[in-house]
């Protein structure tokens, strides 16, 4: 069973660990998921930020 990584430098999935793990998010079950992984972080960012903000109220 392949792992799959997204490089956040290249903005290329990687079967299996190539890079610096520095560079990678993963691992991740599909190339799919892999592919969507910026997208998610962003959103947990923006969902973390509005927690932020209503708890500072």
């Amino acid at each position: 069973m392949s792992e799959y990584w997204y490089n956040v430098i290249s903005h290329q999935v990687e079967e299996g660990p190539q890079s610096d793990w520095s560079k990678l998010l993963g691992p991740y079950a599909s190339r799919v998921e892999a592919e969507q992984a910026i997208a998610q972080v962003q959103a947990n960012n923006e969902r973390w930020d509005e927690a932020d903000e209503d708890a500072n109220d």
